[in-house]
C-alpha cells in the first residue's frame, strides 16, 4: 500500500506584501517536504498573489474577519476533503490573529503551529514566542519572523526566535533567512491581462510605476512631488509612468496624473486585477513607491526599487533584493529621519519621520543611480 501524503495547511497573512514576504517560508517548506501535499488560505484575491508562483499545491479563499469568521474559515477547511475526519494533520498560522486560530481549532487539525499572541496560545498546539522589550514587541523583519514559524514546523526544537541588535537605520538581519528571496510566478492569463492593460494604456516602450498610496496617510509622500517625478522620468529617463494604486486611491492617482504635465497613465482607471497588476509590474524598468505592497511585488521580480519611509521603520519590512551591475542592490531605501537613535524606530518618533521630509532632490538621485546601474 502506498504511504498517505502529509497534508498541511497554510494560513496565509492578510495583507498584500506580507504575502510576498511570506514566501521564502513557503519556498523552505516546498523545498524540505517535496512529497506533502501543501494548501494556503488567502483572504479573497489575495490568492492572485501566490497564483502561478508554484509554492503549494493548492490555493483557497477564506474570509476569518468578523463576528463568523471562524466559522467561515473553519467551513472553508473542512470543504478541501470529504467525511468529517480532520483534512490536514498540520497547519502553520502566518497570521497573528485570534480569530485564525479559533477558526483552525474548530476544523479539528491535530496539530496546530503559530505565535502565541492575541491570546491564542491556548488554541495551538506548539506555541512560538514573538520576542518583546521594554517598548513592546522587538524589532523583527517579517521575513525573519514567517521564515523561523516554517523551521518550528520542520523542527519542534530548533531554537527559539531571537532579537538581534540594531545598528543600522534601514536594513534588520534576516538570520537564517538571509540566503532567501522574495518569489512569485505569473500565469499566462494574468500576462495577458498585463499586456492588454498595457495596450489600453498606449504603453509601447520602457516605462516606470509610482505608487503615491498608502494605508496610512502619514505613509504618503506629497502628491506634488509625485507629479514632479512622473515629469522627471519621462523627459530625463524617457520613461512613460504608471501611476499605481488600489481602487480606494484611484481618486489620488488621477490627481497626481492631471497634475503632472507628461501624461503619465492612472492605472486604477483601468480597473487592474492584482493579478493583472503583478504582470504590469514585472516589466518595468524602475518602481518609486511608498512604503505598500507593490513594493514587495516589485522586490520578487527583481525590478529596481526606490522606496520612501516616514513614520513607518522600514527595519520591519527588511526584504533580500537582487544585486544588479556593480555590486549595487536594487533597492534603495531612503528615510525621513537619518538622525534617530538605531534602537528606537520611527514609529517612535512621527513628527521627526514626516515623510515630507525625504527631498525631492535626493530621490531623483537614487532613481538616476538604479538606471545607470541596469
Amino acid at each position: 500500500m502506498p504511504t498517505a501524503r502529509e497534508r498541511i495547511v497554510i494560513i496565509m497573512p492578510s495583507w498584500v506584501g506580507d504575502v510576498v514576504m511570506a514566501t521564502p517560508a513557503l519556498r523552505m517548506l516546498r523545498d524540505e517536504k517535496p512529497n506533502a501535499e501543501i494548501h494556503a488560505i488567502l483572504r479573497p484575491g489575495l490568492d492572485q498573489i501566490l497564483d502561478g508562483a508554484k509554492l503549494v499545491n493548492h490555493l483557497h479563499r477564506a474570509d476569518s474577519r468578523g463576528l463568523f469568521g471562524p466559522i467561515s474559515l473553519a467551513r472553508s477547511i473542512r470543504a478541501v476533503g470529504p467525511g468529517s475526519q480532520p483534512v490536514f494533520e498540520t497547519a502553520l498560522l502566518l497570521t497573528n490573529s485570534f480569530s485564525t486560530a479559533l477558526g483552525v481549532r474548530l476544523a479539528g487539525i491535530p496539530r496546530r503551529v503559530g505565535y502565541d499572541r492575541d491570546s491564542r496560545g491556548w488554541l495551538l498546539t506548539e506555541q512560538l514566542t514573538a520576542p518583546r522589550d521594554d517598548t513592546g514587541w522587538s524589532l523583527i523583519p517579517a521575513v525573519r519572523y514567517y521564515h523561523h514559524a516554517a523551521a518550528a514546523l520542520l523542527d519542534p526544537d530548533c531554537p527559539p526566535l531571537t532579537s538581534i541588535a540594531c545598528t543600522n537605520l534601514t536594513h534588520a538581519s534576516l538570520a537564517d533567512a538571509d540566503s532567501s528571496q522574495l518569489e512569485l510566478g505569473i500565469t499566462p492569463s494574468q500576462q495577458a491581462e498585463a499586456d492588454e492593460l498595457l495596450t489600453r494604456a498606449e504603453i509601447v516602450g520602457p516605462y516606470a510605476i509610482l505608487n503615491p498610496g498608502g494605508n496610512n496617510p502619514a505613509k504618503r509622500w506629497p502628491a506634488e512631488r509625485f507629479s514632479a517625478l512622473a515629469d522627471e522620468l519621462d523627459r530625463t529617463h524617457s520613461l512613460r509612468v504608471l501611476i499605481n494604486g488600489s481602487p480606494g486611491e484611484r481618486a489620488l492617482c488621477e490627481q497626481i496624473a492631471r497634475d503632472a504635465r507628461t501624461n503619465p497613465i492612472a492605472l486604477p482607471a483601468l480597473e487592474p486585477t492584482l493579478g493583472s497588476v503583478k504582470g504590469i509590474i514585472r516589466g518595468a524598468e524602475l518602481m518609486v513607491t511608498n512604503d505598500t505592497g507593490p513594493r514587495h511585488i516589485a522586490a520578487a521580480f527583481g525590478v529596481p526599487l526606490v522606496t520612501l519611509f516616514g513614520p513607518t521603520d522600514p527595519r520591519w519590512t527588511t526584504i533580500p533584493v537582487r544585486t544588479m551591475s556593480g555590486g549595487l542592490p536594487s533597492e534603495v531605501i531612503l528615510i525621513a529621519n537619518a538622525e534617530i537613535d538605531p534602537a528606537a524606530t520611527s514609529n517612535q518618533d512621527p513628527e521627526g519621520s514626516r515623510i515630507e521630509r525625504i527631498s525631492f532632490e535626493s530621490v531623483g538621485q537614487a532613481v538616476a543611480r538604479l538606471l545607470n546601474a541596469r
